[in-house]
């Protein structure tokens, strides 16, 4: 018994020592953290993402370049302040009749059939309210004016019908209709703060720099089925309202869309109406694709099949065609195929020298 306790003795002693000499190591440890924390060293222990995390904090995000200062761009007048007007209910239909164009005046139209089932704000975007967007805002105080296009005096009405034809691939509105006058008094109301012979800053379609080569309708091709086929389809044809009363995407080519004759058939006209407003989401303010491929989809899309229209009367004067109007004859050397899809910047410097 006398040898067993002695036994438990000894244990207990080497348990006890052990346990001081656990206990002076970590003393030892947290003395050596403290010591370098307060002298300045840091000891950083980083999880395996840590350094990518660091890194990405490093990075500025991308910056978003808008297209145009936004200061003194032209907005609409406030929509709550039409009911002051003596003919808001005109001007409501008009405004209706722009967003809503097919459903009164299209294939199935309740009040006419004589287009082709596009909206006018499929090309004036938000109801022709849109900086950028081709919008309304330099109409009241720019018309009536002479159109190169025509060789004569047009009024409102007149480049309504214009659109109709065009644009729509359809036929003219009677001049004194109960929808040509609403229309007429929409576009009026809009651009009623803007003084007469202004075009407002943000009126009508950005001017998209020209490049030094051809618009490529082949690498526009991939810049369609990346930023446009989604809403637009892969045959072009967009998607129809299950109503048949018009699209909720348009279709950009084929027997409903617009015609040879229409302004986004000139490259120019198209590529700056994406450039500032597509895809969907953009805006002038935050552009989602380049120059060049709004260049190059402008030229994959107006390479494809569409109406055509006859184009006997435009241009009298075939030295104010423009550098894209896509149809001889011209007062210049340029092929009509350059004229078509560039590149531009020759034909640009040779007009302004006179050849």
């Amino acid at each position: 018994m006398k040898q067993i306790g002695n036994k438990s003795f000894i244990q207990l002693i080497g348990l006890m020592v052990g346990l001081l000499a656990l206990i002076t190591a970590l003393v030892g440890v947290i003395g050596l953290v403290l010591f370098l924390a307060y002298s300045g060293v840091r000891l950083d222990v980083a999880s395996p993402d840590d350094s990518q995390v660091l890194a990405a904090a490093s990075v500025p995000a991308p910056k978003v370049t808008a297209l145009e200062d936004p200061v003194g761009m032209w907005k609409a007048p406030d929509w709550k302040s039409v009911d002051a007007e003596p003919n808001a209910d005109e001007i409501k239909y008009g405004r209706e009749l722009i967003a809503n164009t097919a459903a009164y005046l299209g294939p199935n139209g309740s009040v006419r059939k004589i287009s082709n089932g596009l909206n006018c704000q499929n090309c004036h975007l938000n109801a022709g309210t849109a900086p950028l967007g081709n919008n309304y805002g330099a109409v009241a105080a720019t018309y009536p004016k002479i159109r190169a296009r025509s060789g004569q005096s047009e009024d409102i009405p007149k480049r309504i019908n214009d659109c109709f034809e065009r644009s729509l691939n359809g036929k003219p509105l009677e001049r004194n209709s109960t929808e040509m006058k609403a229309m007429v008094a929409y576009m009026e109301w809009l651009g009623k703060d803007v003084p007469k012979g202004e075009k407002p800053k943000g009126a009508g379609i950005y001017a998209v720099p020209l490049l030094d080569r051809a618009a490529d309708p082949v690498r526009g091709k991939t810049v369609y089925e990346n930023q446009c086929q989604s809403c637009h389809q892969a045959d072009g044809q967009g998607i129809a309202k299950p109503d048949g009363s018009g699209y909720t995407y348009p279709p950009l080519w084929g027997d409903h869309s617009y015609n040879s004759g229409a302004g986004l058939y000139r490259l120019s006209r198209f590529a700056g109406y994406v450039r500032a407003n597509m895809p969907l989401g953009a805006t002038y303010e935050n552009p989602l694709i380049s120059d060049e491929d709004a260049w190059d989809v402008a030229a994959y899309v107006n390479s494809l099949e569409r109406p055509s229209k006859d184009l006997a009367g435009d241009w009298p004067d075939i030295s104010k065609k423009p550098m894209d109007h896509p149809f001889g004859p011209y007062s210049d050397g340029f092929s009509e195929e350059q004229h078509k899809y560039g590149p531009f910047k020759p034909i640009v410097e040779a007009k302004a020298s006179g050849q």
